[in-house]
């Protein structure tokens, strides 16, 4: 599955959302939208006015949304007890 972080600089649910995805051992591809101009277009004209906007094959939200992130994760053993333990951090 593609992931896509569209992020800016200094940006506490930015920075929550990626730790997030790091911490479930989500692969995900982080776009600056302060230096991409194409992709903040892409993310207005998406009707996001909110960063972090991430987007998935299937789905897409702005701010951070730990119940999304946790929905991309697998459903392995080893997947499941990494969602348990972020969720007791």
């Amino acid at each position: 599955m593609n992931v896509t972080v569209y992020a800016k600089p200094h940006c506490p649910q930015c920075a929550a959302t990626q730790r997030q995805l790091k911490r479930l051992g989500v692969d995900y591809r982080e776009i600056d939208i302060t230096q991409d101009e194409e992709a903040l277009k892409k993310v207005l004209a998406a009707g996001f006015k909110q960063a972090p906007v991430v987007m998935t094959d299937h789905d897409a939200w702005s701010g951070y949304r730990p119940d999304k992130i946790k929905a991309l994760v697998p459903s392995t053993p080893e997947a499941l007890r990494a969602v348990a333990y972020s969720s007791v951090r």
